[in-house]
């Protein structure tokens, strides 16, 4: 096999494109299988010019982790519009989320199935990543609260402070349980093929906001016209 050719391309768009190669890789074969080899041919450049840019596998398996959890979590800060009411806002940010990982699928399995799955640093980017969505999520959780009149902070006597307490650890129970859901939700949707982000948004919402028992009596939250 011939030398790979490459044209010259500005240092940042040739990164982009093995990133990109690398994503793909990692989420057919994993981190173990994955082979430099490989992401330097699907890219379209030779190996020593992968090793040039991103020095090892385990740094081009972080960058690959850093960008592409930058992205969902972009993606989902840049849906969710602070004047709009609670559930809209809850609901925007899970599209988003859901649209996202829709349309990155490799992406979504790098950083759900195989970046856990070989300890660190891999892990601790990821439990990052997970940490400031959590930190997202209790936010609009503990905004949906004091906008449906429910306490979430402050207090004047011993009762409401011990309620407030309560109510606090709710919502942040409540941020974890969603974030677990979606990357659960996520998985199952991209896996199953057949399933909309649109849909899936619209399950997670209605179990979120009306709640089972709101279900089964025949009662649903209605998304917005697409």
């Amino acid at each position: 096999m011939g030398a790979v050719k490459t044209k010259r391309m500005p240092r940042a768009v040739r990164e982009q494109q093995m990133l990109d190669a690398a994503v793909r890789i990692f989420a057919q074969r994993g981190y173990t299988a994955a082979s430099m080899d490989d992401i330097a041919e699907l890219a379209g450049v030779s190996k020593p010019l992968v090793y040039l840019y991103l020095n090892s596998k385990e740094d081009l398996f972080s960058a690959v982790i850093r960008r592409e959890a930058g992205a969902l979590t972009a993606a989902v800060r840049a849906a969710v519009h602070p004047e709009r009411t609670a559930d809209r806002r809850l609901w925007d940010g899970l599209l988003a989320f859901f649209t996202h990982t829709a349309r990155h699928p490799d992406a979504w399995t790098v950083l759900h199935l195989h970046a856990r799955t070989h300890g660190e640093p891999f892990a601790a980017e990821v439990a990052a990543m997970r940490a400031e969505t959590v930190a997202f999520v209790t936010q609009l959780v503990a905004a949906a609260a004091r906008d449906e009149g429910a306490p979430c902070s402050g207090g004047t006597g011993s009762g409401d402070t011990r309620r407030v307490r309560l109510a606090e650890q709710e919502v942040a129970g409540i941020a974890e349980a969603l974030v677990g859901a979606a990357e659960s939700l996520a998985a199952w949707a991209n896996s199953a093929g057949r399933v909309t982000a649109r849909q899936t948004a619209a399950t997670l919402m209605n179990v979120a906001w009306t709640g089972l028992g709101g279900l089964v009596a025949g009662r649903s939250w209605s998304p917005p016209a697409e």
